[in-house]
């Protein structure tokens, strides 16, 4: 069986536009491509060549939830890997965003951080 690869994610998110720029600035992916949303609103792809994140928004005020760890198809959290983990966690807080949760574990050492929408991300380098 040929084996599957995940190609992206699509998640709502307040602002497209700056949340793919902090992205760009953090993790050095790339705006792919952005424009209207389905029906309404506004898209942005940022990533990699062969994976990226579409983030979306209706263009109005997003419902306020409770935490995607006790809503069912929930968002939990991202992760990300990254080769320098203290480089990245540099430019995580030159974002304004607060690193927590530092581990070092078998086989790498990982950090989360929460963004402006509350979308929990984890960064974690294996090397």
């Amino acid at each position: 069986m040929a084996q599957a690869r995940l190609e992206h994610a699509n998640i709502t998110v307040t602002d497209p536009k700056a949340t793919a720029t902090w992205m760009t600035q953090v993790f050095g992916w790339t705006i792919r491509w952005e424009g209207p949303g389905m029906e309404t609103g506004y898209t942005v792809h940022v990533g990699e060549k062969d994976s990226y994140l579409a983030l979306f928004s209706f263009g109005d005020l997003p419902e306020a939830k409770t935490s995607s760890y006790r809503t069912i198809a929930g968002l939990n959290h991202l992760a990300v890997v990254v080769d320098d983990l203290d480089a990245t966690e540099a430019r995580v807080k030159a974002e304004g965003f607060k690193p927590r949760s530092h581990a070092d574990y078998e086989p790498g050492r990982r950090f989360y951080f929460e963004d402006a929408d509350g979308i929990e991300f984890e960064v974690v380098c294996y090397a």
